[in-house]
């Protein structure tokens, strides 16, 4: 079966090495093509060297790197966590500064992405903290706090150029995933629903509770509609409520994770843009769309 090493790096920090590169073809026989100058190549192996091979001479380089079967990488369906991965805040943090206890929220999500806690109920107990929160921060959060990370809305657009269906799909707020959807080109979003009063949040979430089986079911529920398995899916996450996911899709993505993911991820974005999950697949950035 022929593989394909991915390499992809960071071209205005820490571009990749073309000397690398062209080193690891020749060590493994295998066939180059540049994906992006400075940014990302790919190397077809019909004998594919061990992982931890692989591991030991690209050790200390600033390069994300998969190894994986060269057949099937593209794929129809692209389902995304939201916070710290499409976008670059937690919302759920924002909306607690809003009332001077961020330390206090944050930590309890941080817990929750490494998957300490039950995010269910670290859920409830967070938006508690937050009775009494205007709904205006909701617009405002949106407006002067909330950014794509790199590289989303190239993700989400040239794929969905590709004809592929594109889902957000978050344990946040759809109050925030409507807008980021929006923002960043997806086609579908979904997420967990505060109660609102007197244009105040209540400190309650509106059952059900999405976490990850939820997640996962959108997964399989995206992919069966287009008569297609979870391996035709493309999953990209950051924390353990992600990995169900990640795990059951035939391309996992896991953005700057929390340890409890990376086991789950065939390319572990540390350097590259989310641009990165499009090279994973053999797009050249010249098919991407902005």
């Amino acid at each position: 079966m022929t593989h394909c090493l991915v390499l992809v790096a960071c071209p205005t920090r820490a571009p990749l090495d073309a000397a690398l590169v062209e080193r690891l073809a020749r060590g493994h026989g295998g066939q180059l093509r540049w994906l992006a100058t400075d940014a990302a190549a790919e190397i077809m192996l019909d004998d594919a060297p061990p992982h931890e091979t692989l591991a030991g001479e690209l050790a200390g380089e600033p390069v994300d790197w998969a190894l994986l079967p060269a057949a099937g990488r593209k794929k129809k369906v692209l389902i995304s966590d939201m916070d710290s991965t499409i976008i670059d805040i937690e919302c759920i943090d924002e909306l607690a500064d809003m009332v001077g206890i961020k330390a206090d929220v944050a930590a309890i999500t941080e817990r929750a992405m490494n998957g300490e806690l039950d995010f269910g109920a670290a859920l409830e107990a967070r938006v508690a903290l937050l009775a009494g929160v205007p709904e205006t921060a909701i617009a405002e959060i949106c407006a002067e706090r909330l950014n794509l990370n790199p590289g989303a809305r190239t993700l989400v657009r040239t794929m969905r150029a590709q004809g592929c269906l594109t889902l957000l799909v978050s344990g946040g707020f759809t109050a925030f995933t409507g807008y980021v959807a929006e923002l960043a080109g997806f086609a579908r979003h979904r997420g967990n629903r505060l109660e609102i009063a007197g244009g105040r949040l209540t400190g309650r979430v509106l059952p059900p509770i999405l976490g990850a089986d939820a997640k996962l079911a959108s997964l399989r529920a995206a992919a069966a509609e287009l008569g297609l398995g979870p391996e035709h899916c493309l999953a990209v996450g950051d924390g353990a409520n992600d990995k169900p996911m990640l795990e059951a899709a035939g391309l996992a993505v896991a953005f700057r994770p929390h340890a409890v993911l990376r086991p789950a991820a065939d390319l572990t974005l540390d350097h590259a843009s989310l641009e990165g999950a499009l090279y994973l697949q053999g797009y050249t950035a010249e098919q991407f769309v902005g």
